[in-house]
């Protein structure tokens, strides 16, 4: 056992004096009203943010590689809203095809245009625009690609949008467009996120309001991972598309939850599913499994209620 010394008591009150004036100084530095723990990860220095962030990812990858293998292949991405850790699992399976979850970066393109050129979306684009997301109608996204310029307006949206492994299909297919779950969550965060986004305050909440209000039968998928889904349902779109080729399934979800005190936005993309069902019931389980361990290792094992 190590023994420390006695201090005598001039030298006791010295430190108890610098101790104090130390904790006066670092308190006048703190920003008012603000608990060190919720600094953000701008206020932290980089390796800290990386090693939190890590342990977090290290987290998840641990309780997906838990469950039971299933058919087909998987990713998920789980990003913080405030910006303090991210998740990837799967990041080397490649990119899949969007389905149609990539209808939300069809209207975040169009509604880019629309800022660009001055001018709000027409009645007959609103229109259009609320029936590709809350009902995921075709046709109505077959109008609005057309209106975007197809492949090459989705591509060059992207950029503006920070998306780097997103890219519309060389034949034009808007539902063959690959991408993957972190892409996905760097499309939330513009969509739903903050206003260092290319897209307005008008644009996101315009956004917000059509995925927070998708038919009742197509509410599946990330929303099986929010704590409030009592009291509102959280924003998401989801895709499914059966490959002809091989009779096999896409199936996708994205959007924002709340979890445990925190707000996420949570990317799942799947393909090879046997059924749309066994599709679905995967992305939920999966969404569901990567929340609870991302918010549980970031409370350091306690979750808080939601």
């Amino acid at each position: 056992m190590l023994r420390i010394p006695r201090l005598s008591q001039l030298a006791a009150a010295a430190l108890a004096l610098a101790v104090t004036a130390s904790g006066a100084a670092f308190a006048a530095n703190r920003t008012p009203d603000r608990p060190a723990s919720e600094a953000s990860a701008a206020d932290r220095p980089a390796h800290a943010v990386a090693s939190a962030s890590a342990g977090v990812d290290g987290a998840v990858r641990a309780a997906l590689d838990a469950l039971p293998k299933g058919d087909g292949r998987y990713t998920v991405a789980v990003k913080d809203l405030d910006g303090r850790h991210a998740a990837v699992y799967g990041a080397g399976t490649g990119a899949y095809d969007t389905a149609s979850i990539v209808k939300v970066d069809i209207l975040a393109t169009l509604l880019l245009d629309a800022q660009d050129g001055g001018t709000p979306l027409t009645a007959k684009q609103r229109k259009l625009a609320a029936a590709m997301i809350r009902n995921s109608d075709n046709d109505a996204t077959n109008a609005l690609w057309k209106t975007i310029g197809g492949t090459a307006g989705l591509d060059a949206a992207n950029k503006r949008l920070g998306l780097e492994a997103t890219h519309g299909d060389k034949d034009g297919h808007w539902g063959l467009t690959r991408t993957t779950a972190a892409d996905q969550t760097v499309l939330l965060e513009a969509v739903l996120g903050d206003a260092r986004s290319p897209l307005n305050t008008h644009s996101r909440d315009y956004l917000r309001s059509l995925m927070s209000t998708v038919k009742a039968d197509q509410r599946w998928g990330i929303s099986a991972a929010d704590g409030k889904r009592a009291a509102a349902e959280p924003p998401l779109k989801n895709g499914w598309l059966s490959r002809s080729e091989t009779g096999l399934w896409d199936i996708n979800s994205i959007g924002r939850v709340d979890y445990g005190g925190r707000t996420l936005l949570v990317a799942v993309l799947s393909d090879g599913q046997p059924t749309y069902r066994k599709g679905v019931d995967l992305v939920e389980r999966t969404a569901t499994t990567a929340v609870k361990a991302f918010v549980k290792a970031e409370t350091g094992g306690v979750v808080p209620k939601a």
